[in-house]
């Protein structure tokens, strides 16, 4: 029976193919978008041969064109709950805890995606997925207004819950009954025009926070961006105003470099859509609604715990020097003294190796020769001197705190921006998550230290 089973990562590469289809049909600019990154990547890759080697030796090449990330927002803890059973079905962990508290946006994260190896080459979907947290309302009869409107609301199907069930009772699904989870699973994240509010309790919910009235007021998490890879992200951005595409102000994440770390995003603004709101005396009144967004991220090394420590620390400093303004008024200044700061970040990989700053997957060379080094672990820069060993660099697969709330930011308005909301409070998220999230840091730790396991293991078979 189990060998009739449609595998977790076909199951996902399915669902990522059908989602980029939709938001493709409903959001056009997208579409153009996919377009634009294609051409450069393959300009990027045509120009550097060294880094289109890089990439094909770290199994990066054959999923570059696949690869997407998408983001929504639940609303409630049971919607929180049944999202982690959803992606599961498609071999997706929550990974990460993000707090976006901290820069005024009303929610906390997890990232759910792939976290073995193998099932990133097969294709690394990721969905961003936010809470809200209904406590960060302040006015208590919008609280329970908002409250009593996710309550009336279920953002999955009867076929979708009972698919989930299924894979859950017997372990997997066949490929009937995949193909049916793909097509049902979609339509929770599908755009709805009509809300399931009433457009003044929209425009209260929207006064609060914007990403409040975008959660409460639909009838589900619509999908609100989908994210292809670039190798150069600052040509997208230079590129998008040519196609009629309008950038945010400025990159998300650090400056520009030769080995690029973690995570540089950009975006295109929301579109601003007409949505229909109902009224009491049955009819529907017209008003428009601004969420749905395109973005673009080029992906770097993984930083250690030291490494993601100095990053913090530059990035903190940039930012008390100058906070960018979202009509990209100070953008020189910003940009200027996040070059300037960022001198400090080492820019090779083998100086980012030796001061273990970042995580790199390790091989044994093929025409490696015998040696007199023990082979050990903590002999890995010996082996490496003597040419034993390769390194490659380890792809952050995660997010950045701040970089996803300046995106948020930048397609909500500045007219909400605000000081960090509350504390952070991994505990409940994870307690209406029903699991505890994986922590990013380990899954890359042990990542390296296999491969260098590896690498040994095939160095001795070589004797």
């Amino acid at each position: 029976m189990a060998s009739n089973f449609v595998s977790a990562d076909a199951i996902r590469t399915l669902f990522s193919h059908a989602m980029s289809d939709m938001y493709k049909a409903e959001v056009p600019q997208y579409g153009t978008l996919l377009e634009i990154v294609a051409r450069i990547n393959a300009a990027v890759l045509q120009e550097e041969p060294a880094l289109a080697e890089q990439l094909r030796a770290s199994d990066q090449l054959s999923r570059l064109d696949l690869e997407r990330h998408g983001a929504i927002r639940v609303g409630t803890a049971q919607e929180l709950f049944t999202i982690r059973r959803l992606f599961a079905v498609m071999g997706m962990q929550p990974v990460g805890y993000y707090d976006l508290t901290v820069a005024g946006v009303p929610v906390h994260s997890t990232a759910f995606r792939p976290v073995t190896d193998d099932a990133l080459r097969r294709n690394p979907f990721r969905v961003f997925t936010s809470l809200l947290r209904l406590e960060l309302i302040q006015d208590d009869s919008l609280r329970a207004a908002a409250e009593q409107a996710l309550s009336r609301r279920a953002i999955f199907t009867p076929a979708c819950l009972e698919l989930i069930a299924k894979w859950e009772q017997q372990g997997g699904l066949e490929q009937d009954d995949a193909q049916r989870f793909v097509d049902a699973a979609l339509e929770t994240f599908r755009w709805h025009r009509q809300a399931t509010v009433s457009g003044e309790l929209y425009k209260s919910l929207r006064a609060a926070h914007p990403l409040i009235g975008d959660i409460v007021s639909f009838k589900g998490p619509h999908i609100n961006h989908l994210t292809p890879r670039t190798l150069d992200i600052d040509r997208v951005q230079q590129a998008m105003p040519d196609h009629g595409i309008k950038p945010k102000a400025v990159i998300e994440g650090p400056a520009r470099r030769q080995c690029p770390i973690l995570l540089r995003q950009t975006s295109f603004l929301a579109l601003n859509e007409a949505v229909a709101f109902p009224a009491a005396d049955g009819r529907f009144s017209e008003g428009t609604h601004t969420a749905r967004f395109g973005e673009i991220e080029q992906r770097g090394i993984a930083l250690t715990p030291a490494g993601r420590r100095l990053y913090d620390e530059i990035l903190d400093r940039v930012r008390q020097e100058v906070q960018p303004a979202g009509d990209g008024s100070n953008k020189k200044e910003y940009l200027a003294a996040l070059d300037r700061h960022f001198l400090e970040f080492p820019d090779s990989y083998a100086e980012l190796r030796s001061r273990s700053l970042a995580f790199f997957r390790y091989g044994a060379r093929p025409d490696a020769a015998p040696t007199n080094i023990a082979l050990l672990p903590e002999n890995a820069d010996a082996l490496e001197q003597a040419g034993l060993l390769s390194f490659e660099p380890i792809i952050y697969e995660d997010f950045l705190p701040v970089s996803a709330a300046g995106i948020f930011q930048s397609n909500l308005g500045d007219e909400n921006k605000q000081a960090a909301l509350a504390q952070s409070n991994r505990q409940a998220f994870e307690a209406a998550l029903g699991a505890g999230v994986l922590d990013e840091l380990q899954l890359y730790a042990q990542a390296q230290h296999a491969s260098l396991l590896e690498a040994l293991a095939r160095l001795k078979g070589h004797g």
